[in-house]
């Protein structure tokens, strides 16, 4: 929601302003696959604001909170073809299978492994990746997550900013189970391989990549949260998810500060964790945020104030040859910052220069 405040004041704005039509520079550095990308807000007002930022690949919000006629063949496309009238491509929509606690999740029986609710609530999942694939959406992003984001209370960071934190031993204090009682770690993988070897084939067929995002944050294994074991919450659990479908269209949502919360040193380990799955090409989008702290106790930063050197990251991503989106993801809040539009902006511009510059080491 601080996203969408953003983007519509600052769309304000410059419509008040009159933006002046930008005159190319007599030298244009050379082009790189490497794209400034963002998510969830897709309303007019956001579009004229990203395509004024220069942020030209996109995953739209949702295009409806219930499956009506939005999720259509007919309804995709029209969502396509209006991003693209801002000089924007849609890369990619979330699926109706979000980071929100069980309770409130959209198919929360896929999860829970409630039959038949979770065959109903797959079978509409494997029609929407046909309808996206006739709609020319080429990929989807998804969560397969009981718990939803966890964090503690929110804590100081540069300038007075609040940092959203997680101190394990602060939230771990006597929680009560969650609606999906105890979930061990194999009822989990169950659950999560039952949800790929129904839908990856489909994805497959219809050549649209299917992009996971990890458990955030991880959880002590073997003893987890609230009764839940958090599978894709280390770096192992994510390397057993990419093998149980070998599938080119199988692969992760791969945030960056999820992972860098799963390392006990995350300055020096996320490197080889971008390697690994770049490499194996299954790194289908980048939430590109940064963290102070590791496992179990952290705080999510400006991107220039974790403890991960994002330009050697920009450069690792570079390396491997991916080639999708790099997006700004829970940004800190500024007192007096309504709907967080300068950390945003602050973030797009991070991502943006950095971009640039490895684009500019290319020999």
């Amino acid at each position: 929601m601080r996203r969408r405040h953003f983007l519509e004041a600052a769309a304000t704005a410059l419509a008040a302003a009159g933006a002046p039509a930008q005159t190319p520079p007599a030298t244009t550095p050379r082009k790189t696959a490497l794209k400034l990308g963002t998510q969830n807000d897709s309303s007019d007002p956001a579009l004229r604001v990203l395509a004024a930022f220069g942020v030209n690949h996109i995953c739209s919000n949702l295009p409806s909170a219930r499956m009506d006629a939005n999720w259509s063949v007919e309804g995709l496309t029209r969502l396509r073809k209006r991003v693209e009238s801002f000089g924007i491509r849609l890369e990619m929509v979330p699926l109706p299978l979000s980071s929100s606690y069980i309770a409130q999740s959209e198919n929360p029986n896929i999860m829970l492994g409630r039959s038949p609710a979770r065959d109903r609530e797959i079978d509409t999942i494997c029609q929407v990746i046909r309808n996206a694939a006739r709609a020319g959406i080429p990929a989807l992003k998804y969560n397969l997550t009981i718990l939803g984001v966890v964090r503690s209370e929110p804590t100081p960071g540069r300038g007075g900013a609040h940092y959203s934190t997680f101190v394990y031993e602060k939230a771990a204090q006597d929680p009560p189970l969650t609606e999906a009682g105890r979930v061990a770690a194999e009822t989990a993988w169950e659950r999560i391989a039952y949800f790929l070897k129904r839908v990856i084939p489909v994805a497959a067929e219809y050549k649209v990549r299917m992009a996971c995002h990890p458990h955030d944050p991880g959880m002590p294994a073997g003893k987890g949260f609230r009764g839940v074991d958090r599978v894709l919450g280390s770096v192992d659990g994510l390397k057993r998810f990419i093998e149980i479908a070998a599938s080119p269209y199988h692969g992760l949502n791969f945030c960056q500060g999820t992972v860098s919360e799963m390392l006990a040193r995350p300055a020096d380990e996320i490197f080889d964790a971008i390697r690994y799955f770049g490499a194996r090409g299954k790194i289908f989008n980048v939430h590109f945020r940064n963290i102070r702290g590791g496992f179990l106790n952290f705080q999510e930063t400006f991107p220039d104030d974790g403890d991960v050197n994002m330009i050697r990251a920009m450069r690792v991503y570079k390396e491997i040859g991916y080639d999708g989106m790099l997006m700004p993801d829970h940004v800190p809040v500024i007192d007096g910052d309504a709907g967080g539009k300068q950390s945003f902006a602050y973030a797009f511009g991070y991502i943006q220069a950095l971009i640039q510059m490895v684009n500019m080491e290319v020999a």
